[in-house]
């Protein structure tokens, strides 16, 4: 080393002589000034990828004239570059191990799902047809719609469904959610920072286009409201009107039209960048729940009917819109559809494979990891997933648990055979191309496209047929760019995206700036969004400008590249139309493109394309046929497509021909025609207890709040059309209140244990459906005393609809236990009693109502009650068993009943597959996917199951799965369920995908009408696997330190290296308040005050 570098150098030579490889580079470069060179050709190959720095640095010390610091210099970077090469292949051999483990976890869940649905397939067939056709549940016979594939199927429906679209009445209300950027209907300002882009074009053209269409009444786009001083004072205004239904439709209303709507959640006066928003999306979701009540109330008052308007779907975009949209479509019980845009999934395998970042780095910025469970969340829940293209279906949704190509289409064969799937379900995704707004398009010098001696046409709204329109004055912008150029003249090469790494822009400078030919016969002209100054932008933004820049200098560009500072959204029609003036060519580079919406404006306005091969252009480029399609990683072959059309007049003509005859299929009545159509076909579900209570009524208990002289039992709410839904069940014994649950619930098949096969003997001799279709085995144990078994009868919600009169809600959510003898803790029990004290006495009276949230079953609750002098009737409602079912006491002259919520019951009864769940089980810690397990972690504990809640007794803690391993085994299996360790780990809890503690507080608010806002909710430092989700939202949470004093069970919640509590919920805030337990009780008073 210390005698020099000749090993460096004999080193290089030896790579300029070996290969055929070099030769072909070398060939490649011919013509070329100072193409190769062997020091960037050592740097980039040992490492990997491009890394200009690294070679500037080793020009710099190969440069130095002192031969011992010239020697050391070149060790140290030496060493540096192979310690490069040595982390990038760590992390693609760490990133090949994890998919290999990956595809081997989902060929397995395949297989067992596979096998266990084929096992219900052989014992069904062996029962009477007539019988196993009876007792396919609805939601079975309508799976055809919600499974079937892109086809004939499809065709004949929308055909069926376009026709009394048009005739129906015009009343559907429709949620749009997108969370992040700036978001406003004039003026976007596009390009200003990575999360303002073409999302938030897409959305805001998609609200407008939906409420012109005739069935739509109202469409609100909620978005989250921003008071920042250094953003436009508009975005903080709580609603903006998009367009009014009144001014095209006499039928509408003054609400009817596009509204966008401004929900505050997280810092008020900051702009928060989305990866900081996930700690505020339950508190987003509360303040549009508020909304959307409020404005389902309004709209029944102006729609016929007199009923209110629920939402007829509520559609996420992106991964945070995705997460509110499943949790807010749980609360109110409506559709859930879900566009992606863009995907985590996919951004993490192309940040892994460029090798730059370690995958704890990934996810420390981008916050991927949360991201991506966002995504699986929506996934559960949508009825559908719209895309834009197939490629986004199989190779970018397929990289998810929640949905598996295979495993659907074997979900639908037996949809189509008719034979039940128990409770697996894959989403139906469908693709619809995006919509584009043509009213500001004009075709400069069209005469070589339409008929005619037209020099300038302009696309109608229908996009469908050309008008004349009059020359117009040079807009300002051209001139702002022009003034880049030595010759103005030449063909404009277009590139319109923000300066984010995934768009590649700089590879674009470098295919147009190693191409001669290309140079001399082009100007390039790159739109970078909006800036001032690149040192107060963004690290990965300010670092592409900069780069580019750099780029710039180094090909000595200046004269032929143009790069404004400032543009408006309405000069980006006028800059596609000077591209289009100077026969110029768009080009979108991107690494991946999800759609490419830019693709679809620069074909309206006349310009042919060169684009990215990965992703939605391979879709556009198949129905335009405007263009080419290079490798983006390539920019070899990028100089290569652009110098083609650039030169070849007679392709460049005919690329534009074909755009503008085939673009009227992306216009937005098509769009919104199709999205109308496919979501019809989902199955429609809205709240139980929409016909059960007018707006009058409404109005008159929400007048009534205060009065505390009338007579409770006056107001009988039934609770359902038919008004059989409530029972009363005794409270006199709580042993015998737990046999007569059980009695009435035990629809087991007599295991004792997930581990055994069970016991032998037909005890299923009954069957009841619930309302989501699913068939649940009723046992008629004649081993329980008859006498123990209470009739279901029908009774006034007396205390339940005390609930409408509380104007505060006291929820004591502690998870505080004694495990060993299944009740709470004696701190716990002395913390109950002081609260009810308190609320009898000093902080409350009438006003103040108290819940008591637990995951002990309804019968562990009241007999810790009743043993330590306190009555279920102190209480206005009972969280049972983690959320799964709701209890209200009786009135307080009858002292022996407890009321259950049938309505809840069918409200989280959404995808519940009680049969394939306690079946697929076994097989999850099971080696090689065996039924029969000697020593099983989870046996089954029937005393505490009830017909929501699938309860097992956990006998190993530490060998048990964490609860996002048991999640993503159940997605691969097609079953979608929230699972959940309680009792310090020792209980685990399978619940309905939308049923928790959390969302029973939201359903308070839809069926009580008592606000989240006014909520205050007490837990501990830790607790229950489902914890972190009571800790944020408009409600405010009182933690108690010392409050659990075992450590809870969140440490079986996530493996190391997922997402943290603080990406769940914030750790300090204005709602939050941690307090010692002493003084629990003069906080409650000074809150309640």
């Amino acid at each position: 080393m210390a005698a020099g570098n000749e090993w460096i150098y004999g080193y290089l030579e030896a790579i300029l002589d070996t290969g055929e490889r070099i030769n072909d580079i070398r060939r490649q470069s011919v013509g070329e000034k100072d193409s190769f060179k062997a020091a960037k050709y050592f740097v980039d190959e040992v490492t990997g990828f491009d890394e200009s720095s690294l070679y500037r640095t080793w020009i710099k010390a190969s440069s130095v004239r002192s031969s011992q610091e010239r020697s050391l210099r070149m060790e140290s970077l030496c060493w540096r570059i192979w310690h490069i090469a040595r982390k990038k292949r760590l992390i693609e051999w760490q990133d090949a191990h994890r998919l290999a483990q990956r595809h081997m976890e989902r060929e397995q869940g395949r297989k067992v799902a596979t096998e266990e649905m084929w096992d219900y397939l052989s014992e069904g067939e062996n029962k009477d047809t007539t019988a196993l056709e009876s007792s396919i549940p609805k939601a079975v016979n309508d799976a055809p719609l919600l499974l079937a594939a892109d086809g004939e199927e499809h065709k004949k429906l929308e055909k069926v469904n376009r026709e009394p679209a048009a005739a129906s009445v015009k009343r559907l209300y429709i949620v749009l959610i997108s969370l992040h950027g700036l978001v406003r209907g004039e003026n976007m300002e596009l390009g200003r920072d990575s999360d303002t882009g073409g999302q938030v074009k897409y959305v805001v053209e998609f609200a407008r286009a939906l409420a012109l269409m005739p069935e739509v009444y109202r469409v609100d786009l909620l978005t989250r409201q921003i008071c920042d001083p250094e953003v436009d004072w508009s975005y903080g205004e709580p609603t903006e009107m998009l367009s009014s239904g009144s001014n095209y439709d006499s039928d509408g209303g003054e609400s009817s039209g596009a509204y966008i709507v401004r929900i505050p959640c997280g810092p008020r006066e900051q702009y928060l960048r989305k990866e900081l928003l996930w700690p505020h999306i339950q508190e987003f979701v509360d303040g549009a729940l508020a909304h959307v009540l409020n404005m389902a109330r309004v709209l029944g008052e102006q729609i016929p009917g007199g009923e209110p308007i629920w939402p007829h779907v509520i559609h996420g975009h992106y991964a945070d819109a995705g997460d509110t949209a499943a949790l807010l479509s749980g609360a109110l019980n409506v559709p859930m559809v879900l566009t992606g845009h863009s995907l985590g999934r996919n951004k993490l395998e192309q940040l892994l494979k460029q090798g730059r970042q370690s995958r704890e780095d990934i996810n420390s910025f981008y916050k991927i990891m949360r991201r991506i469970e966002a995504e699986e969340l929506s996934l559960d829940a949508a009825e559908l997933v719209i895309t834009s293209t197939k490629q986004e279906i199989e190779e970018q949704w397929g990289l998810y648990d929640g949905f598996d190509v295979k495993l659907k289409r074997v979900l639908r064969a037996r949809a189509r055979r008719g034979v039940s799937c128990h409770g697996r379900y894959m989403p139906r995704m469908v693709v619809i191309p995006p919509g584009m707004d043509f009213s500001t398009v004009v075709v400069a010098d069209a005469g070589d496209v339409v008929e005619g001696d037209i020099d300038m046409v302009a696309f109608t709204g229908d996009a469908t047929n050309v008008v004349p329109v009059s020359p117009r004055v040079k807009p300002p912008i051209w001139d702002e760019i022009m003034r880049f150029f030595t010759n103005p003249h030449k063909p404009m090469i277009l590139a319109l995206a923000r300066p984010d790494p995934k768009k590649n822009i700089t590879t674009l400078l470098k295919a147009f700036g190693e191409c001669a030919p290309l140079r001399e016969l082009a100007n390039l002209t790159l739109i970078m969004g909006n800036r001032d100054d690149i040192d107060q932008m963004s690290g990965s933004n300010g670092m592409v400008l900069t780069t580019a820049l750099k780029l710039i200098d180094k090909y000595d560009l200046y004269g032929q590249v143009a790069y404004p500072k400032h543009h408006k959204q309405f000069d980006v029609p006028e800059i596609y139309r000077l591209a289009a003036k100077t026969k110029g060519v768009f080009i979108n580079p991107a690494l991946v493109e999800p759609f490419g919406l830019t693709l679809i404006e620069a074909a309206a306005h006349g310009l042919p394309m060169v684009a990215t091969k990965n992703g939605g252009p391979v879709d556009i480029h198949k129905t335009l046929s405007n263009g080419l399609l290079v490798d983006p990683h390539d920019h070899n072959e990028i100089a290569r497509a652009l110098l083609k059309l650039v030169s070849d007049r007679n392709l460049w003509t005919l690329c534009r021909k074909n755009g503008l005859r085939n673009i009227h299929q992306y216009s937005w009545p098509e769009h919104c025609r199709t999205y109308l159509t496919r979501v019809a076909q989902c199955r429609m579900r809205q709240p139980q207890w929409q016909t059960d209570m007018s707006l009058e009524d409404a109005k008159d208990d929400d007048e009534s709040q205060g009065d505390s002289l009338r007579d409770a039992q006056d107001v009988s709410l039934r609770l359902s059309v038919d008004g059989d839904k409530l029972g009363l069940i005794s409270l006199a014994n709580p042993d015998e209140l737990e046999r007569a649950l059980r009695a009435e619930n035990n629809y087991t098949n007599g295991e004792n244990s997930i581990g055994s096969a069970g016991s032998e003997g037909g005890k299923h001799e009954s069957a009841r459906r619930t309302q989501s279709g699913r068939l649940e085995s009723m046992n008629e144990d004649t081993s329980f005393d008859a006498a123990a078994r209470r009739p279901v009868t029908t009774g006034p919600l007396s205390k339940a609809h005390m609930l409408k009169r509380r104007r505060r809600l006291l929820v004591i959510a502690v998870d505080s236990y004694d495990s060993s003898l299944r009740k709470p803790s004696e701190m716990l029990v002395k913390m109950i009693q002081d609260i009810v004290m308190t609320i009898r006495t000093e902080a409350g009276g009438r006003s103040t109502g108290l819940i008591l949230s637990s995951a002990l079953t309804v019968s562990e609750i009241v007999r810790a009650l009743t043993s330590n002098g306190l009555s279920p009737h102190d209480f206005d409602a009972l969280v049972c068993s983690s959320g799964s079912e709701l209890y209200y006491p009786a009135d307080s002259s009858v002292d022996t009943e407890l009321q259950a919520d049938a309505d809840y019951q069918s409200h989280i009864d959404y995808r519940w597959g009680y049969n394939g769940l306690r079946k697929t089980m076994p097989r999850l810690t099971s080696p090689d996917g065996e039924t029969e397990n000697k020593n099983p972690i989870y046996v089954e504990d029937e005393t505490a199951c009830n017909p929501h809640c699938l309860a097992y007794r956990v006998t190993k803690p530490d060998a048990a799965l964490p609860v996002d391993q048991l999640r993503q085994r159940l997605r691969m299996r097609g079953l979608r369920s929230h699972v959940m360790y309680t009792h310090n780990c020792t209980r685990l809890h399978a619940l309905p995908l939308l049923a928790s503690r959390s969302q029973a507080l939201r359903y308070f608010f839809a069926r009580w009408n008592v606000d989240v806002a006014n909520m205050f909710v007490v837990v501990g430092e830790t607790g229950d696997t489902d914890y972190e989700e009571l800790l944020s939202g408009t409600h405010k949470t009182i933690i108690v330190k010392d409050a659990v004093q075992e450590g809870g069970s969140e440490y079986k919640l996530r493996v190391p290296g997922n997402y943290d509590r603080s990406d769940v919920a914030p750790s300090e805030g204005p709602n939050i308040t941690t307090v010692d337990i002493s003084s629990l009780c003069e906080h409650v008073v000074d809150a309640l005050k």
